[in-house]
């Protein structure tokens, strides 16, 4: 009886002990609960399940939680769980804010969304599992759709969709995938090469499962989505571009100014300024590379030697591959020497695929999921090789691979155990993009560029950059006309007709993000010549560096917060 009344108040205290333990982290228990909430049951809906009543469940859900993170006192709170905390509050805003502008009801990009992501999906195949999850999603597209359409329809009568303008090319997103043979299928192109280590059993129920999924839900999808876009969408869409000019837009789009600068301190009017002021000191830097090479003749006939040249172009998909490959390879030699923490992951260097390239970026990081068995890929278009200029492919390389978004990426993915699994799947483009883009600058101490040529593409990248902060807010504030922006681009960047067309409707499409580039990266440059004015000779570039991606995604606040905090630091070191 004795030692029976002694274990049950051993067990009493352990279990108080628990739950004052508990009760002592409230913030921990307010992330796992943001990690475990499922709106709906992936495994029935592995496309998802973009539905109103969904959305609205998950608004509802983050609007709860939000009440809960915004109610914990900060002053208990390490660094790290402070940055928790914040971004938190951060992205449950966003999911809000996501029902409440009726987003969903218009998940059409220029590039992509919708139909036009699927092939993000198509990867090499390892082993029985991934086959049976790549089936599973082929076969959820006729649900998928259909869900789809229902929002898209309740957009257009809304008058909440894409503008007419944009959908120039846009059916080879759809026509390239209504094939006659079920082989020919970009989405069968996984099951061409199944691994050895599959039973024979096996490769033929995947291959006879495949012959179904794409014959039966893939194609007719295809063909359904080409009808509704050019029975239905095209004719009724709206034509006006800019998105306040649709119902609500403009409190739309001062929040995506703010959700994309991570900052509520900017107005439209503001960035436009900085846009302008941006585009004038890099315009006064290229005439100088313009005087060092020689060339006689205007600040345009320059661009249109750059535009035209045939040195500037590679004459194969395959010669531009090789040096994109070459040019990867030159920026990892150099990474040890900037960085102290590299990711474990590799990258490959792919083209982009051919169904959606004719509308697509010039190159994009695609990122692999957290945990699998894929490496990240820096895809470069290979579609119309003379809008694919050369000059400025070091600046493109470094921006989409290493040092920039799959160094970052990656090394979000493999932060410690002490950082919450939201925080390392979560992209803010102020920082991701920002980040992306200081690389550019950063690659000229790097040695990646080797011509006054390579040096003014990345000047003219820069200022693309800049550009958009003029165009986006042109567009989406100030009434512009595509003419206008595709002039204002052409006249400014030495980027091709063709990319600077495609880059347009992106920007009309998304209305926001593209300013995110440019804002993180004055910041991040911002907090590094401080840093290097106020430590002088101690300014570490590695550690600096460290810094800056140490923690993994942040608002450009918490940056500088944690870069003022490196500096502080450093210089009591200094006087110590």
């Amino acid at each position: 009886m004795k030692i029976h009344s002694i274990c049950l108040s051993l067990c009493t205290i352990l279990i108080l002990s628990c739950t004052s333990t508990e009760k002592q982290d409230p913030l921990a228990d307010l992330i796992h609960a943001y990690e475990e909430y499922d709106a709906y049951d992936k495994e029935a809906y592995p496309m998802g399940l973009p539905t109103r009543e969904r959305y609205k469940k998950t608004a509802h859900f983050a609007d709860s939680l939000l009440q809960e993170v915004n109610a914990l006192s900060r002053d208990d709170l390490g660094d790290s769980e402070a940055i928790s905390a914040e971004l938190l509050s951060y992205v449950l805003q966003d999911r809000i804010d996501y029902f409440e502008f009726e987003r969903f009801l218009n998940p059409l990009l220029s590039d992509s969304g919708f139909h036009v992501s699927w092939p993000y999906m198509v990867r090499p195949i390892s082993n029985y599992k991934q086959a049976k999850k790549y089936l599973n999603k082929l076969n959820a597209l006729p649900a998928y759709v259909d869900n789809q359409l229902v929002n898209i329809r309740e957009g257009l009568e809304k008058g909440v969709s894409q503008p007419r303008v944009i959908f120039k090319g846009y059916e080879t997103t759809y026509e390239d995938h209504i094939v006659s043979n079920f082989q020919e299928s970009y989405f069968y192109s996984p099951f061409k090469n199944l691994p050895e280590t599959l039973t024979a059993l096996q490769k033929d129920s995947i291959l006879t499962a495949a012959e179904e999924a794409i014959t039966t839900n893939v194609i007719p999808q295809y063909e359904r989505i080409k009808t509704f876009f050019e029975e239905e969408y095209y004719p009724k869409t709206r034509s006006s571009i800019g998105v306040s000019e649709t119902p609500g837009g403009k409190e739309y789009y001062q929040n995506r100014i703010n959700f994309y600068t991570t900052s509520d301190t900017y107005t439209a009017d503001d960035i436009h300024q900085i846009g302008l002021g941006e585009v004038a000191r890099i315009r006064a830097a290229m005439k100088e590379i313009i005087e060092e090479v020689g060339f006689d003749g205007s600040f345009d006939e320059f661009l249109t030697f750059l535009r035209t040249d045939p040195q500037f172009y590679a004459e194969t998909p395959e010669e531009l591959l090789m040096i994109a490959r070459d040019m990867a390879k030159r920026a990892d030699e150099q990474l040890p020497r900037f960085f102290k923490t590299l990711p474990r992951q590799p990258y490959g260097v792919a083209p982009v695929p051919a169904s959606i390239a004719p509308k697509y970026t010039g190159g994009r990081y695609v990122g692999s999921e957290s945990g699998g068995t894929d490496p990240g890929y820096y895809w470069v278009n290979t579609y119309d090789l003379p809008s694919r200029t050369l000059y400025t492919l070091p600046s493109l390389t470094v921006h989409e691979a290493v040092p920039g978004h799959h160094l970052q990426g990656a090394l979000n993915q493999e932060l410690g155990d002490s950082i919450p699994q939201f925080r390392k799947d979560l992209y803010l483009s102020a920082y991701g993009e920002g980040w992306g883009l200081y690389t550019e600058f950063l690659a000229a101490e790097m040695g990646m560029y080797t011509t006054p040529y390579e040096r003014f593409g990345q000047l003219t990248y820069e200022m693309w950059r800049a550009a958009r902060l003029v165009v986006d807010t042109g567009i989406h504030a100030k009434g512009w006309t595509r003419d206008q922006v595709v002039d204002f681009m052409s006249s400014n960047t030495a980027l091709s007709l063709h990319e600077i067309n495609t880059e347009t409707d992106r920007y009309i499409s998304w209305p926001g993000q593209a300013l995110s580039y440019k804002i993180g990266e004055l910041k991040i440059r911002e907090l590094r010549k401080k840093a290097e004015e106020e430590l002088g000779a101690d300014f570490d570039i590695r550690e600096f560096h460290e810094v800056v991606l140490g923690q993994g995604t942040v608002t450009l606040e918490i940056l500088e917060q944690r870069v003022n905090q490196f500096i502080l630091v450093n210089k009591k070191i200094e006087d110590g």
